[in-house]
């Protein structure tokens, strides 16, 4: 759908083009054939921007190429965040509406109860090393943190494959850091494959808090899950996290580094005041229709 011949092939089959992602591996030229087509059969153009920097690339140069070429010939613009539709605004004098992500779990689930659990569990899951990530200075900082709580327990998730030599994840260091931090005692380290949903949904819900390991971002559908499922969420103070859903913050980006004394204060924060911020299934349904009907009310103007 990113080829400018499939526009040409499918104009029978859509009104308007709304992208959100998918457009890592497009070049600005191959963007810039593909807008070109919509602009020759008269589709209009929605772009969701949910990313000012992709947290997959180490290097924000190619994203924000694609940005370049994406943002300025949009139609219509939407973002999550007012903090994000201002950094559109300064950067492109565009104007973005702000619309925020709906659910992620789905509505049967996230009515459910919390089972009770006894102590305070500390989560990071590093995924598979993405590239925003700075996993080993956030877990040594929480191993300290937690082990000073009487009854808390730190819990570090990771994908097989940083295991695996053959695996581009492939990070020997950062588990052998992880091991021995396990091996005295001060994290439980999981080493697993990729989670579907609902052992995502159980793994969140295990959760006291959940701590973002990340340095540069924009939004976070992590976060959204923890917030349909009433998980605590300690999030760094890059990107808008702290617009998008309610959590706590601490002081973690590419120019300044971790602030340790913040993280430890988040950790003490949740610890002692059990944050419970839980979107109900009510709320969600109604912020969907809503959503909906935005969107309706988009579409339509871009038709005129």
């Amino acid at each position: 759908m990113l080829d400018s011949e499939w526009v040409s092939a499918h104009l029978e089959d859509f009104d308007v083009y709304h992208l959100h992602f998918g457009f890592d591996a497009q070049s600005p030229e191959q963007l810039t054939e593909l807008i070109n087509a919509l602009k020759r059969h008269n589709k209009p153009l929605v772009y969701t921007v949910h990313d000012l920097r992709n947290p997959h690339q180490t290097d924000p140069a190619a994203h924000a190429a694609a940005l370049d070429v994406i943002v300025p010939a949009a139609d219509q613009l939407i973002t999550l965040t007012p903090g994000a539709a201002q950094a559109i605004r300064r950067r492109w004098n565009r104007t973005a509406t702000v619309l925020p992500h709906p659910h992620v779990v789905d509505l049967p689930r996230l009515g459910l109860a919390r089972a009770p659990r006894e102590g305070f569990r500390v989560g990071v899951h590093a995924k598979s090393l993405r590239a925003n990530m700075s996993v080993l200075p956030v877990v040594r900082v929480l191993a300290e943190a937690v082990a000073a709580l009487t009854d808390g327990e730190l819990i570090v998730n990771i994908h097989r494959e940083v295991t695996d030599p053959a695996a581009t994840a492939y990070a020997p260091h950062v588990m052998e850091a992880l091991a021995e931090l396990a091996d005295h005692g001060l994290l439980e380290l999981r080493v697993q494959e990729y989670f579907d949903d609902e052992k995502l949904w159980d793994y969140l819900t295990s959760l006291d808090l959940s701590v973002l390991p990340y340095t540069f971002g924009t939004h976070s559908g992590w976060l959204e899950a923890c917030h349909d499922l009433g998980t605590a969420v300690a999030a760094p103070d890059c990107g808008f996290y702290a617009e998008q859903r309610p959590c706590l913050t601490y002081g973690h980006n590419q120019q300044a580094g971790l602030n340790e004394g913040s993280l430890r204060e988040a950790v003490r924060t949740a610890y002692e005041n059990r944050p419970a911020s839980r979107a109900t299934a009510k709320y969600r349904i109604g912020e969907r229709a809503q959503l909906a009907a935005a969107h309706r009310a988009l579409y339509s103007s871009v038709l005129q």
